[in-house]
């Protein structure tokens, strides 16, 4: 099995006042969340922050056998994240998401993996064609290229690295429904007020 999970969690949390990542979600941090989920999936687990401070906190709140890693590049976007992951993977096919991402799907994560072999990345994509880039599975190699030819040529949105990837293969949101019916996979928190419904979504559950 050789794959790895990239969780940025180096977003300036404008919305949100605070290091999303950190933030409690029904008694553990919200980063933490997220690994658990795909820690099923691979072998190798990185989390990108943006800053040395910030880096510190994240190996004080999590296990020593995550790797936490700090941008190489100082731009502010996802990009930068995503390419400081490719770099440190080891895994010949990485799964990207962000830290904010508290109910992802294992069997979403599960049929990403599966659907990526043999192709430069799968990428879940919304019947209104927006894709999910930072929900997605990329073939680590040509994902660093794509990512780092982006970057070079000031690019600096995911769609523009995808756009430098051949043999991408889109999901359809609709076959993902089928395997998690209300796509709790991609709910993300933004703001407090998303904090709060999560909290509600836990108890319910």
């Amino acid at each position: 099995m050789d794959r790895s999970a990239i969780v940025l969690a180096g977003g300036f949390s404008r919305r949100f006042g605070r290091d999303k990542g950190l933030s409690q979600l029904a008694y553990k941090p919200l980063v933490k969340h997220v690994l658990d989920a795909i820690s099923p999936f691979v072998n190798e687990k990185i989390v990108v922050v943006s800053s040395q401070a910030q880096a510190e906190n994240y190996k004080k709140a999590l296990d020593s056998r995550i790797t936490v890693v700090t941008d190489i590049e100082n731009k502010q976007t996802p990009l930068v994240g995503a390419l400081t992951g490719f770099k440190e993977a080891h895994g010949e096919y990485s799964f990207l998401l962000s830290c904010d991402v508290p109910f992802v799907s294992k069997d979403v994560v599960s049929l990403l993996f599966e659907l990526c072999i043999g192709r430069n990345a799968v990428v879940p994509r919304w019947p209104n064609c927006y894709i999910e880039p930072l929900h997605a599975v990329y073939c680590t190699k040509p994902a660093y290229e794509a990512t780092k030819n982006a970057l070079d040529a000031q690019e600096l949105n995911m769609q523009a690295m995808i756009d430098k990837l051949k043999c991408v293969r889109y999901v359809s949101t609709l076959v993902l429904q089928q395997l998690d019916p209300e796509l709790r996979t991609f709910f993300n928190i933004n703001t407090p007020l998303d904090l709060k419904k999560a909290e509600k979504m836990i108890s319910h559950h």
